[in-house]
């Protein structure tokens, strides 16, 4: 049964995250400039308005220091005690060149990275948060960054210009960068019905599983995008999914169910959607390497008719477009456009908490996993 957390917000609330650590706490921000603390049951423990007035677009949790609390507004980041939120320890003011959309920290919790409208990502050293890196490749907004599990010197992020780059920081240039209008393209070449049009997968939300080498994008197009990261970090295998009939807006790999592929999405079709995509061709390629191979040594080999060429053709792009195990495990018509998606233990149970166009957050626990 689905919990609303009510009284905390009065204007839609922008985006969610869980503590880490013991506390159990859980912070939301929303239009205006209101940051809430709630408890595991979902009452308010702590409220208040940031300077400016401008709306709050992240908050993050240290991974280490649980009471520590990290959010943005404008082109500022400012840190609070989240057991005594009263006022901000410490201002970052100007820490974005504009306004800022997404927050993450690394593993031990020195290092924020933040994307901003200008398209550029900014590496803060923590404490302090002095700018110590601008990484510049994104033409247009940046809307998400992730650092790697495992690689604290690795940071995807993703962006309006449909770019997904993972950026090498020590010395501050991309390793690889992937437009996903390419295979974008290519599958839409071979699946469009006449008459029939295509969002442009704007790159919305990037997340990366605890193994640190399986990455998806939440795409405008409706799919979530899944990258393999290989040795040297190149990008070894890439493929996607159509997970929803209208923009996907979030996708979070859940570190606390059965194994790191349990995937959650949300979309502006009001779905929240649960996928186990372990078996995904991009995820556990092995179990397609017999076919793969027999469809390289036909391409390489005499064609014998230009139909079984383009046969061969269709279905290696059908195999990047396989759904995971036929489609969602859990499928939730929450009926409102999601703004941001929130995995979370809740007194031992999974969750996810969801943040939409109203000023309420709801909680779906997925007691059945």
């Amino acid at each position: 049964m689905a919990k609303l957390w009510h009284e905390g917000h009065s204007t839609p609330i922008l985006c969610v995250c869980a503590s880490p650590g013991t506390t159990g706490l859980v912070a939301s921000g929303s239009e205006g400039g209101d940051v809430v603390i709630w408890s595991q049951e979902g009452s308010v423990v702590g409220r208040l308005n940031l300077r400016g007035e401008d709306d709050c677009t992240s908050v993050a949790f240290s991974p280490l220091a649980s009471g520590l609390l990290y959010a943005s507004h404008g082109d500022t980041v400012s840190t609070f005690d989240p057991r005594n939120l009263k006022g901000a320890l410490e201002e970052f003011v100007g820490a974005g060149e504009e306004e800022i959309n997404a927050l993450a920290l690394n593993e031990s919790g020195t290092t924020l990275a933040l994307a901003d409208d200008s398209g550029a990502v900014r590496i803060l050293e923590l404490p302090g948060g002095k700018v110590c890196r601008t990484l510049r490749r994104h033409t247009n907004i940046c809307s998400s960054v992730a650092f790697r599990p495992h690689r604290p010197n690795n940071l995807l992020s993703a962006g309006l210009d449909m770019q997904v780059i993972l950026w090498g920081l020590q010395k501050t240039r991309p390793l690889w960068n992937l437009n996903l209008q390419d295979l974008a393209e290519e599958v839409g070449d071979k699946q469009q019905r006449p008459g029939q049009l295509f969002n442009p997968p704007l790159a919305h939300c990037v997340s990366v599983a605890s193994c640190g080498n399986i990455v998806a994008c939440a795409a405008e197009d409706g799919r979530v995008h899944l990258m393999r990261v290989g040795g040297g970090s190149k990008l070894e295998r890439q493929g996607a999914f159509k997970a929803h009939c209208q923009g996907a807006s979030q996708a979070h790999f859940i570190q606390f169910l059965s194994h790191p592929y349990w995937l959650a999405t949300g979309g502006n079709d009001g779905q929240v959607d649960l996928w186990d995509v372990s078996k995904h061709d991009v995820v556990a390629p092995e179990e397609k390497v017999k076919v793969k191979g027999a469809a390289a040594s036909y391409r390489k080999g005499k064609r014998k008719a230009k139909r079984n060429a383009d046969e061969v053709h269709e279905k290696d792009v059908a195999d990047a477009e396989v759904m995971p195990d036929s489609g969602p495990k859990v499928n939730i018509n929450h009926g409102d456009k999601v703004n941001w998606l929130c995995p979370a233990l809740l007194k031992g149970t999974a969750s996810l908490i969801v943040a939409d166009q109203s000023s309420s957050l709801t909680v779906y626990p997925l007691s059945e996993l």
